[in-house]
């Protein structure tokens, strides 16, 4: 079965790369992923830590709510000491309030730069593994620059991590940027090529929001806080790292709740194979604050066969494809669990389509300039008026 599936996922990106020109070669089909569906390192000590008299949350079951009020029961002291002794419990618990997790996840990667620095000089590894240490190392320390607010960070395989950009505790709109393929630690932000990493693309967003209503205060997370697929393969045309993926978006979100008290619900921004966590995510999505919008880009497919299936706890607007987008190559359609089923632009789709004049390629619907990250921007602060539609009717804001 697995070699079926690998090589009917090698069949759909030859018809992908056979599209895409130059693009091509420098795509590979990957081998499979390894989700991570468990708690961070620390977890069980935790668990077992009863040195307060009384149980702690437990990272693996319990709620944002219960995990605020924990927090909000607990000293100052008490809560440091937590902070330093579970700095990868505390960073990642979705509901812990923004300052600990911000200060525990900075403790964290300067636990992990240690270990990584010693790797890179470790002669008894390969130079391929002293390499992959020394990347690691740029990495961290980058996101270690005084005044980064690290939402998520866990060290575990090719790494995640989430960054907020404004103030995610006072802001009255927040945006949440969900990155597609080949995003994790190495690649969250990229200095060559910013519209690659999920931290070049949430900056977009925010600027643009910011240029628009300079009087609203905004954040956006960056988050690439589930396993993506590398490369173009079998976990890019299967749904499996998105079903895995989704139950982290949406605790993210449930954390939101509490943590943050924006005017209108979080907007969703979903790239790429982002676009399926989102889909899988929808039926769940519930925010205090009203519907929520959920913008797809680059799309594959959503893993649902039109917009009704993603419940009523969101609004969906689909961005029109750029003729250079490579992802118009791949079929849309779903077969014994390949393929992510049908084109959100679609005119039987039931999303509000809308307008990418100016963008080009893959990465570009954030480019500045763009209708695309204009649109993305008037839809984040709420807008609608100002939305500009595929077909330029308005159809697309019709009813709002």
């Amino acid at each position: 079965m697995r070699f079926r599936r690998t090589l009917i996922a090698a069949m759909v990106s030859f018809t992908v790369l056979a599209g895409t020109g130059a693009a091509a070669a420098g795509a590979a089909v990957s081998d499979e992923q390894i989700a991570i569906t468990t708690p961070p390192a620390g977890s069980k000590a935790w668990t077992q830590d009863h040195s307060l008299g009384r149980d702690l949350p437990n990272p693996a079951k319990a709620t944002a709510a219960e995990v605020a009020a924990f927090f909000a029961s607990l000293t100052t002291a008490q809560q440091q000491r937590l902070v330093h002794a579970y700095p990868l419990v505390v960073g990642n618990f979705d509901g812990a309030p923004l300052a600990l997790r911000y200060q525990a996840n900075a403790i964290a990667m300067e636990q992990e730069l240690a270990t990584q620095k010693a790797r890179a000089a470790d002669t008894s590894l390969t130079a391929s593994d002293r390499a992959s240490a020394a990347g690691r190392v740029g990495m961290l320390n980058t996101l270690l620059t005084p005044g980064r607010q690290i939402l998520a960070f866990d060290p575990r395989g090719r790494g995640l991590v989430a960054e907020v950009y404004g103030n995610l505790s006072t802001a009255q709109r927040v945006s949440v940027l969900v990155p597609g393929s080949d995003m994790d630690l190495a690649h969250f932000e990229r200095t060559d090529q910013p519209l690659k990493g999920a931290a070049g693309m949430a900056q977009a967003l925010r600027a643009e929001e910011e240029a628009v209503s300079p009087g609203t205060s905004t954040a956006v997370i960056a988050w690439s806080g589930y396993v993506t697929p590398v490369g173009l393969g079998a976990d890019a045309a299967t749904a499996r790292l998105a079903e895995a993926a989704a139950p982290r978006l949406e605790s993210l979100l449930d954390g939101l709740k509490i943590t943050s008290h924006p005017e209108t619900a979080p907007s969703l921004y979903c790239h790429s194979y982002g676009s399926v966590v989102c889909g899988i995510a929808a039926p769940k999505i519930d925010a205090p604050q009203g519907v929520t919008d959920m913008v797809v880009f680059g799309s594959p497919g959503m893993d649902v066969s039109d917009a009704a299936d993603l419940g009523t706890g969101v609004r969906l607007w689909a961005t029109a494809r750029n003729p250079g987008d490579w992802i118009g190559n791949v079929p849309y359609l779903e077969v014994a669990g390949l393929g992510h089923g049908a084109d959100p632009t679609s005119t039987d789709f039931g999303s509000r389509v809308i307008a990418s004049t100016g963008a080009n390629g893959h990465n570009g619907y954030l480019s500045p300039g763009t209708a695309s990250l204009r649109n993305f921007a008037d839809i984040a602060l709420d807008r609608y008026q100002d939305v500009v539609c595929s077909n330029n009717n308005g159809g697309c804001i019709s009813g709002l």
